[in-house]
């Protein structure tokens, strides 16, 4: 089977889509590291690194539903000459073995096709981006709680739902309010931490299947999100590339036609469309310029020897084995905030070196000061291998 590499055709190729897609990720590193810049002069810009994803999916908004209402295409599927058209499928019943391509129909988009088209290029993709920051926020909790464990979880989900406004408010509901609103956060992070892996598998299991079948021309979607809304992706001719400008221009100047008023209030409403529409142009060419910047910086600054000589990052060593406790050594009590020597409450907790093992204070410098010996391990010791642990102040 051959794969579809050619340019020949309205079909676009497997490239070619591919690229369209990869487009807006681009576009986004560009923003974001044009905006970081930016922000070491002007600190304000701060806020909008803060809301990202909002920002961003605002954006895109704005581009989509501009793209799909003036050229019956995405943003990025414009900057390369395609064009969406719905696939209308007629079965003829005298031939029992239809060709490939036989009964399909395109037609311009209808309006339920636009609008759908504009859920799945930006308020899907901007769900996906929370779910997967707060799947990436839990998971980075569980971690450090399984290292240095979660005893202060409360308190601090406490204070930071309660804003400081405990002079204003009675502490007992402060508490209640806090403690309610900490626990649905946290079962909605545990639900999204659990199902997340779960849903991110099976959406990029089913992008990969769809692209696969495309490049083997098994079908004409390139995505689950076009099968659904019965849209496939063409290249534009000649003619619709030249017919664009002039389509563009007739709805703008059917929305000047529409506005109402006395005719200086329809002058300032129709300067005002035509700043918006040139800042709109401007806009669609300064991002699709800030692509361009951004890849051949990525490529500047990220050369093949920088790459090479980069240091392996290698991950971490395991933690040594305990020590194993002598036979005639003092023995452990099950209850770990237990002295060895005292079996009371450890108070200022000491640790040898040399085993690893915690003990009163008093304790461990009176018998190491006494025996020169680990009590646990019956290892050698002297008082310069007891250090203070400062974990409980």
């Amino acid at each position: 089977m051959l794969f579809q590499v050619g340019g020949q055709g309205t079909r676009p190729t497997f490239f070619e889509m591919a690229a369209a897609q990869q487009l807006p990720a681009s576009l986004r590193a560009a923003l974001t590291y044009s905006i970081g810049v930016m922000a070491l002069r002007r600190p304000f810009l701060h806020k909008v690194l803060d809301c990202e994803d909002e920002f961003f999916s605002l954006l895109m908004l704005v581009l989509e539903t501009h793209s799909l209402r003036t050229t019956d295409a995405s943003f990025a599927e414009s900057l390369y000459g395609l064009r969406r058209r719905a696939v209308k499928i007629r079965v003829k019943k005298e031939d029992a073995r239809p060709k490939s391509g036989d009964g399909i129909q395109h037609s311009g988009l209808e309006k339920h096709q636009r609008i759908l088209s504009v859920v799945f290029l930006v308020v899907l993709p901007y769900f996906k981006s929370k779910l997967h920051s707060i799947y990436n926020k839990e998971r980075e909790a569980r971690l450090q709680a399984s290292l240095w464990g979660n005893g202060d979880e409360t308190v601090e989900d406490a204070e930071y739902f309660s804003g400081g406004d405990a002079s204003l408010v009675s502490g007992e509901t402060l508490d209640a309010e806090a403690t309610i609103r900490a626990r649905l956060t946290k079962k909605i992070q545990k639900i999204v931490f659990s199902c997340y892996p779960w849903l991110h598998a099976s959406s990029e299991g089913m992008s990969f299947a769809y692209q696969l079948l495309y490049l083997l021309d098994a079908t004409g979607f390139y995505s689950f999100g076009l099968h659904a809304l019965g849209i496939h992706v063409c290249r534009a001719t000649g003619q619709e590339l030249m017919d664009t400008s002039s389509r563009i221009s007739k709805i703008r100047s059917n929305e000047r036609d529409r506005l109402r008023g006395p005719p200086w209030l329809k002058t300032f409403q129709g300067a005002l469309l035509s700043c918006a529409y040139t800042m709109l142009d401007y806009a669609q060419t300064g991002l699709i310029a800030a692509v361009f910047i951004f890849k051949m910086m990525e490529w500047w600054y990220q050369s093949a020897e920088e790459r090479m000589s980069a240091p392996t990052v290698y991950p971490p060593p395991p933690p040594p084995p305990p020590p194993k406790v002598a036979k005639e050594g003092i023995p452990l009590p099950p209850d770990r905030t237990i002295c060895p020597l005292c079996s009371q409450m450890r108070a200022n907790p000491s640790v040898v070196t040399i085993s690893g093992f915690v003990f009163c204070y008093a304790c461990i410098f009176k018998y190491v000061s006494q025996y020169n010996r680990c009590p646990v391990t019956l290892m050698p010791a002297n008082v310069d291998h007891i250090r203070r642990l400062f974990h409980d102040m």
